[in-house]
């Protein structure tokens, strides 16, 4: 009886290896932007070696737990090639990039020479099945799923994707999981494209909600390419007066063109930092204009004195009009600059009106040394006139500034030793600093720009203080965009009151507004568009 059991038990446990594939597909799922105006977003990314599989017959979805699955316009199964053969120990998803961020007119849809669409399922609900009967190549093989969603999809919808099964040579292949489980895929916009207005590249955002709930967002119009000043550079600036779902023509408060005899591409303004006068709602723009330096990086070719021949000129722009129209450029380089400093600029990102009505923008200065420091300009009048005292930290560039209490300004700061924000107090408008417990300890960062903002408690609907802080969450490269909440001021950054948005690869500057008193928005640069746009309710980060 017991050895017909047996026997019993290794028939049936044949039979089940029969129904299965014998080579194991390996699966990622992609944490990044779901852009709404994308024909294909990477949902999932297959590998399979095919030493004996000839077919994959089929791919099997869940999307069951989605909110608002009605919003997915199709989901779709591309071949994506094989793997050379040097590479292959590299165990790779995807041989190249499917979609490019940076490559003008292929932003929007699968490049077609990468990829050959084998299935598709248009308007899917719950259940979605892929069916392809695509044959394999003797080797490694590449395939990706494709979300497309309808056009006016809430920038809240959430897509839940669970990937149930794969049948190869029509049996059930083995599916190894390589990422995280119950990722939930957050909508996005595109606010600026690569190839958008005909510029190689958009660069450093800045992001206001004024007085009356439009969202400004600023940034580098970097025609030629991605480089920083001195090169063909505007400010350009878009407006959204629903939350972000929709974005105006851009425009240009700040551009010199072929000034003073220079070509455009010597006359570059950028790296800019916004500002809302919550007392009056103007609106102000601060940002480094660059003139006659051969078009070399303005970091090394700016140089001491005040004139606009040697060194880089700090200019401002207001608008009274919630960002519509915007003054022609002030410069007010005498007023805050040091003689024997190389460069003055601005944070970038954003600055902040006080409790008393002072306007601040953070800012960054390389002095006599050659040697950056952060530090803070401030306005008592309105943005008649501007002051600066004494830097905060040593050896420290992009900063932000935020009022933790009536009077009481910090500034978290990039620090060029690495590793972690800097982070100082001051009580006097920068005339002294101190260091805060945080600084150098909390918040990591692979030096670059980051984003914080203060909410007061009657400023959102969890009625409690809050930090809002974003960058790449890492010490290496420049991935894992995260927005994190603080609930004590700063001197703690919990994990679980922290979202991941997106984990892939860009370069990484983020800027933070309250869209209204539950919603955050970030306007960043992603691994997905130049400048996107995410809106995230604040009980999705403070559980």
């Amino acid at each position: 009886m017991k050895t017909s059991r047996c026997l019993l038990f290794l028939i049936l446990l044949g039979f089940a290896f029969s129904l299965r594939a014998s080579d194991t597909v390996y699966v990622r799922e992609t944490q990044i932007p779901i852009l709404i105006e994308r024909q294909d977003n990477v949902l999932f990314y297959l590998r399979l070696d095919a030493k004996e599989s000839k077919i994959l017959n089929e791919v099997v979805l869940d999307l069951s737990k989605s909110i608002n699955v009605s919003d997915i316009q199709a989901i779709k199964l591309y071949y994506g090639g094989t793997e050379a053969l040097q590479d292959r120990d590299k165990k790779r998803f995807a041989p190249v990039e499917y979609i490019s961020s940076h490559r003008p007119g292929n932003t929007l849809a699968a490049i077609p020479s990468y990829s050959i669409k084998c299935a598709e399922v248009s308007q899917p609900s719950g259940k979605v099945i892929l069916k392809s009967d695509y044959q394999l190549f003797p080797g490694v093989n590449f395939f990706w799923i494709s979300l497309q969603m309808k056009p006016g999809t809430s920038l809240q919808t959430k897509i839940e994707s669970s990937l149930q099964s794969i049948k190869i040579d029509d049996k059930t292949a083995v599916c190894q999981f390589v990422s995280s489980i119950n990722i939930i895929h957050r909508m996005g916009v595109g606010v600026r494209h690569a190839g958008d207005d005909n510029s190689a590249s958009f660069r450093i955002p800045g992001l206001v909600t004024t007085n009356k709930g439009t969202l400004l967002g600023v940034y580098d119009v970097r025609y030629n390419s991605s480089v920083d000043l001195q090169e063909y550079v505007d400010i350009g600036l878009s407006r959204s007066t629903d939350g972000g779902k929709t974005w105006e023509k851009m425009r240009l408060p700040l551009s010199f063109g072929e000034f003073g005899g220079l070509p455009a591409a010597q006359n570059g303004v950028g790296d800019p930092s916004i500002l809302v006068d919550t007392k009056t709602n103007t609106v102000w723009i601060v940002a480094a204009w660059t003139h006659g330096m051969g078009n070399q990086r303005a970091w090394w070719s700016s140089h001491p004195g005040m004139d606009l021949n040697h060194t880089a000129q700090l200019v401002m722009v207001k608008s009274t009009d919630d960002g519509k129209t915007w003054s022609k450029p002030m410069n007010i380089t005498e007023q805050v600059k040091d003689p024997s400093w190389y460069f003055l600029l601005q944070g970038p990102g954003r600055g902040i009106t006080m409790s008393d009505g002072t306007l601040v923008f953070p800012t960054q200065f390389i002095d006599s040394t050659r040697i950056p420091n952060a530090g803070i300009m401030y306005s008592k009048d309105r943005g008649k006139t501007w002051k600066m005292h004494n830097l905060a930290r040593t050896n420290t560039t992009e900063a932000q500034v935020v009022e933790v209490e009536p009077g009481v300004l910090m500034l978290n700061m990039r620090d060029n030793r690495g590793g972690s924000r800097a982070v100082a107090i001051t009580k006097d408008l920068g005339k002294t600093w101190k260091e805060h417990p945080s600084s150098r300890k909390a918040l990591q960062e692979p030096v670059c720009m980051a984003s914080i903002i203060h909410v007061s408690a009657k400023d959102n609907i969890l009625n409690r203080d809050i930090l809002l802080f974003s960058n790449p969450n890492t010490t290496k490269g420049r991935n894992h965009i995260t927005i994190k909440a603080s609930l004590d001021r700063g001197l703690t950054w919990l994990p679980e009151h922290q979202l991941l948005l997106d984990e892939a690869e860009g370069w990484g500057y983020t800027c933070l507004t309250m869209v209204d008193k539950e919603t955050i928005g970030i306007l960043y640069e992603s691994s997905v568009a130049h400048m996107t746009f995410q809106s995230v309710k604040l009980a999705d980060i403070i559980k």
